[in-house]
């Protein structure tokens, strides 16, 4: 934390390389939380780009209240929106209106624990769930990833996405469930 703050002084006062140092340590991370939310490596390249682009850009509105990632975590959310939102030309349905959730409190999950599997089926299991997580709409999606994938804590989650605890709990119990519905014919076979 302490070195990133170095990192971007140095970058405000205009030293590149300083910039570079931070790109190279947040690369993966917002790579890897773009495909994530993407679901494609030549979308998660660009927003990649867009985002230490913009960064460079808006270095000087960054104020350190929060933590450098957290910022990052914004960037990356908000250029997948912009890209979703010039390339996506399928209909948008509120998840609320689809009534996916009929009955589901009824719903037997099966275990997901370890079971011994050979790499086909855990290779098949990984395409499944990767589906899955497409078919979600991307509001839900971004809570998704960042909350059960990345591991954020509600709140950071909130901070990043300028929503309110209770609506990001709102968020994940419905992507969970519609994961549950997605993956409930997977495991019931």
């Amino acid at each position: 934390m302490e070195e990133d703050t170095k990192l971007i002084a140095a970058s405000k006062a205009g030293d590149k390389k300083a910039f570079g140092q931070l790109v190279k340590k947040y690369e993966q991370l917002v790579y890897s939380f773009s495909f994530k939310i993407c679901r494609d490596k030549n979308k998660a390249e660009e927003v990649l780009q867009e985002t230490f682009i913009n960064a460079y850009r808006g270095l000087n509105s960054f104020s350190g209240n929060s933590k450098f990632s957290t910022w990052l975590y914004r960037i990356v959310t908000n250029n997948c929106l912009m890209m979703h939102r010039k390339k996506s030309h399928e209909p948008v349905v509120s998840i609320e209106e689809a009534d996916l959730f009929k009955g589901t409190d009824e719903l037997q999950i099966p275990h997901w624990g370890e079971t011994p599997q050979d790499v086909v089926l855990n290779k098949e299991l990984k395409d499944v769930l990767d589906r899955a997580i497409q078919k979600l709409p991307l509001d839900y999606r971004i809570v998704f990833v960042m909350r059960d994938v990345e591991g954020l804590s509600t709140e950071e989650v909130g901070k990043t996405l300028n929503l309110s605890a209770p609506a990001v709990k709102s968020r994940l119990h419905r992507a969970r469930l519609f994961l549950r519905e997605e993956l409930n014919p997977y495991f019931s076979k």
